[in-house]
């Protein structure tokens, strides 16, 4: 059995699913993580800039959906969803990266480019490290 328990979740002008772009930087709106007071401790060294990828629940998922046609156009043909990108699949995670504009408070994140829908869970946060700089 998994057990996963949220650590925050997303506050988003984004409230439907036909309103969201694909993917975050076809349009986004700026969009808060607003984190549990429980792990502010984890969110040390987070600053203004960094490139951050997001681990969310898309709560909002079909489970059963196993194939769709790319970016709902429906004339590409189906194909499995662990190929694409979609929302809907057994295990709905969702991984946006996402840039903090501000830090609007020890539990709150500005970011840009995240396409996750209001009240989205949050899962983890992890840092994106770029491979040239690893190097």
């Amino acid at each position: 059995m998994i057990h996963l328990d949220p650590i925050g979740r997303v506050r988003s002008t984004l409230t439907r699913r036909e309103h969201a772009p694909k993917q975050g930087h076809e349009g986004a709106p700026e969009a808060w993580l607003v984190f549990e007071p429980r792990v502010v401790p984890a969110l040390a060294n987070v600053k203004r800039g960094d490139d951050l990828l997001v681990l969310t629940w898309l709560h909002e998922a079909d489970r059963d959906t196993l194939q769709v046609h790319p970016r709902d156009d429906p004339r590409a043909p189906l194909t499995g969803v662990f190929s694409t990108r979609s929302q809907d699949r057994p295990n709905p995670i969702g991984v946006h990266r996402v840039r903090v504009l501000e830090i609007v408070a020890p539990t709150e994140l500005k970011v840009a480019d995240l396409e996750a829908f209001d009240g989205t869970p949050v899962l983890d946060v992890k840092a994106v490290i770029d491979r040239i700089a690893e190097r």
